[in-house]
């Protein structure tokens, strides 16, 4: 007898353990905590696939821009003319050595158009382009005793103009210059690498007391085209039936106007406005200005699904903890029980939307995308919350929920500038709404029948 009572108070106390665990709100709360971590695991592969889909977008980029041509950066030309330095070594014996002087151009002008050039890589879009870019400007005859330089030591005969490239590979035709009404083909490489580390030069006689110059140049190159500043007074303008342009560098341009059709800058830089002189000995460039000041235009692609996708990714598990919080005051409203499994398999659901917008992304436009994940999604979802709740009601009612919050993100993603304040706003207004429907809510007895009644 005494056996069979024990008995009945162990079961007892089973079922108590049982119904507690069944019933506590506390326990619920932190299951759901739990499970929330769990899912910071998928989310966070996600965002590595991401990253690793961009990488190969980048390195297929990379593969036809090293074989089309890379980002090119522009410089001269540059007046070089070599001169001869004699020292003794420590026995005595003389050595001649031959040093450049440098002069940088009085005036400088680019004049430019920029033509994009569309390549396939596999599903990769590599956006390159193709500039025809016009040079002009002017020198005065340089004096070398302003370096404190011999005429003797100077070898005016072999003084030459260079212009610099930064990627050679990008050069479509001959390049020729017109000095003084005299046209001299360029050769490649630089005799000296003080100032520029490659490009094309061209020998030129010194017989007169100014030089004009002007050259044509047909360029490839990819993402960004950029100038250095040589010039007393450089100026660049560039057109382009490109839409979407970044301005990069150390100066912004002066007039521009982009529109649907495409853009047009024009940029105006003096002397003055970068820390190095118009002359010098040897690469005085380097030693007055480690980072030399350059400058132009970044042609961005008009739409990076990968770091849109990203910041979609990034508010997935904010997704998730709203989701589950919709789960939760299903459960607390209509007294129904749903079990970790079922709130499991809805966050797998939803960090599977975010693998659909990368895979779909990669053929159809961000926007499509997003439109398919989500309808895909909502559907799944819906389909099996309504054998989880039971209720046409409730279940409508939480679809309608869900596709409110892709809107909600969707949002979010298309106001870069004013993503932080509606997302404040957005929050605070969901938190605003859970405290309202909670005010009610003994949370160490459940919800109040009377109110829920009412």
């Amino acid at each position: 007898m005494e056996s069979q009572l024990n008995d009945e108070q162990s079961d007892s106390a089973i079922d108590r353990m049982n119904r507690w665990i069944r019933t506590s709100t506390m326990l619920k709360l932190a299951v759901i905590g739990i499970l929330v971590l769990v899912l910071l695991i998928p989310a966070n592969m996600l965002q590595s696939l991401i990253q690793e889909r961009e990488s190969t977008r980048n390195a297929a980029t990379t593969e036809v821009s090293s074989k089309w041509g890379g980002q090119q950066i522009i410089g001269g030309p540059v007046l070089s003319i070599p001169y001869e330095v004699t020292t003794k070594d420590e026995k005595g014996v003389e050595q001649t050595q031959t040093n450049y002087a440098h002069f940088l151009p009085d005036d400088l002008q680019f004049d430019g158009n920029v033509t994009p050039e569309r390549r396939n890589r596999g599903i990769f879009v590599v956006m390159l382009y193709n500039s025809k870019l016009t040079i002009k400007g002017s020198f005065r005859k340089p004096d070398a005793a302003t370096l404190g330089l011999s005429e003797a030591d100077v070898k005016w005969h072999k003084a030459f103009l260079s212009l610099g490239i930064s990627d050679m590979k990008g050069i479509r035709n001959a390049i020729t210059f017109r000095v003084n009404n005299q046209t001299i083909k360029a050769e490649p490489g630089i005799p000296s690498e003080d100032i520029l580390a490659s490009g094309v030069s061209v020998p030129i006689q010194l017989n007169a007391d100014t030089y004009r110059f002007e050259s044509l140049v047909d360029l490839n190159g990819s993402t960004q085209l950029s100038f250095l500043p040589f010039g007393k007074e450089t100026r660049v303008t560039l057109r382009s039936p490109w839409h979407t342009p970044s301005f990069v560098g150390s100066f912004l341009p002066d007039q521009r106007s982009v529109t649907s059709s495409g853009f047009q800058a024009s940029w105006k830089v003096l002397q003055f406005n970068r820390n190095y002189p118009q002359q010098g000995i040897g690469d005085f460039l380097t030693r007055a200005n480690e980072a030399q000041p350059s400058f132009g235009v970044n042609l961005l692609l008009p739409v990076d699904e990968y770091q849109k996708t990203m910041r979609s990714a990034k508010y997935g598990i904010l997704f998730v903890i709203l989701t589950f919080v919709a789960f939760f005051f299903v459960e607390i409203l209509d007294r129904r029980r749903i079990h970790p499994i079922q709130y499991l398999l809805v966050g797998f659901a939803i960090c599977l939307f975010y693998l659909l917008l990368l895979s779909i992304s990669e053929h159809v436009s961000f926007d499509g995308a997003y439109l398919i994940g989500s309808i895909i999604i909502l559907a799944l979802i819906t389909f099996y919350v309504r054998y989880v709740f039971q209720n046409t009601r409730l279940t409508i009612l939480f679809s309608l929920i869900l596709a409110l919050l892709y809107g909600f993100f969707y949002s979010l993603l298309q106001l870069e500038d004013y993503s932080l304040l509606l997302g404040s706003f957005g929050l605070l207004l969901i938190l605003g709404f859970i405290m309202y429907l909670t005010r009610h809510v003994d949370w160490y007895r459940g919800y109040d029948q009377k109110v829920l009644n009412t």
